[in-house]
């Protein structure tokens, strides 16, 4: 999974179990006036909506080419309040490679 990929490899990146077992990746300091811990996912430049536990189910971690996540305001401003809580970009593999 892709929290089992960032777990002990980005400081300030915690990997926690949520109470039916799951994983869920949180980014310490941010949080949001919503109350929300969750950071945003981007993948492959898209905006998506991870599962109810944080989970992304789908994306198998061979798929990624490459992880980055975003901690700082001026490289969250561009996603507006949505990256209040860090930003984590994923690059997958494209079909035919690069």
């Amino acid at each position: 999974s892709v929290a089992i990929a960032l777990m002990g490899r980005v400081p300030g990146v915690w990997i926690t179990h949520t109470p039916d077992g799951e994983l869920a990746i949180r980014i310490r300091g941010s949080t949001s006036i919503r109350g929300s811990t969750e950071p945003l996912y981007v993948i492959d430049g898209m905006p998506i909506q991870p599962g109810p536990a944080g989970q992304l189910s789908g994306i198998s971690v061979y798929d990624i080419a490459s992880i980055e996540v975003l901690k700082d305001v001026a490289s969250t401003s561009m996603y507006g309040v949505r990256g209040a809580n860090g930003v984590i970009v994923i690059k997958t593999k494209r079909p035919g490679g690069r």
